[in-house]
């Protein structure tokens, strides 16, 4: 997911709008979760109609409010807004833990031809790797609710954070998402390789202590 927004700047929907401006902060905040990319204007009254369902779906999924464990979730907000007064107002009704591209990054427009944006409002689902999962799940999300995390979660073969090394997750120089679930796949690996080998040496040293081959 990186790669996708390497020398870019994501912002947070906070009051401070502070900003993710790194590889390894984008990194942490993206690796081994479904991506939200919502293309909207305020101009739009579909948009505007569909801000505050989007909102109540997010919450659902990740405030702690609701559930106990937070989903692995993103929000992008993708302003096609004709102002940036209209992008801010936009903004107020969207969750403050959804993170958006600057009103003056040339990026956003980039993204709209990047997945073939067509009609307002569109949600992209992307998974963990940036392939699309979901060219478009505006009416998805309104049929079904948070139920349809659950499918996309299967879909993308999200791995469940609970069930990982916390040493994994605490590795500071982060060289590509994927290091974590490869790390975990060699340690279960080479755990086998060992345990396998010390079985064959205690079979050997039995061996050799009963008097040598049993024929």
């Amino acid at each position: 997911m990186v790669d996708l927004f390497v020398d870019r700047v994501l912002v947070k929907n906070n009051r401070d709008h502070d900003e993710l401006d790194t590889e390894q902060e984008i990194a942490i905040r993206l690796q081994n979760r479904i991506l939200m990319l919502l293309f909207a204007s305020a101009a739009c009254g579909r948009c505007q109609q569909f801000a505050p369902k989007l909102g109540d779906f997010f919450k659902r999924l990740t405030d702690e409010f609701y559930v106990d464990r937070s989903a692995q979730l993103v929000l992008l907000y993708i302003s096609l807004d004709q102002s940036e007064e209209h992008q801010v107002n936009f903004l107020k009704v969207l969750p403050k833990k959804c993170l958006f591209l600057a009103y003056e990054d040339p990026y956003r427009r980039e993204l709209e031809d990047m997945f073939n944006v067509k009609e307002l409002p569109t949600v992209v689902v992307l998974r963990p790797d940036c392939s699309v999962l979901i060219p478009n799940a505006v009416d998805e999300i309104l049929r079904l609710g948070p139920d349809c995390y659950r499918n996309w979660q299967e879909a993308a073969e999200i791995i469940d954070r609970n069930f990982m090394i916390s040493e994994d997750f605490q590795e500071k120089s982060m060289r590509s998402f994927t290091d974590p679930v490869r790390r975990l796949k060699y340690k279960v690996e080479h755990e086998k390789k060992r345990n396998k080998k010390a079985g064959r040496d205690d079979a050997e040293a039995g061996g050799k202590e009963g008097g040598g081959l049993p024929w």
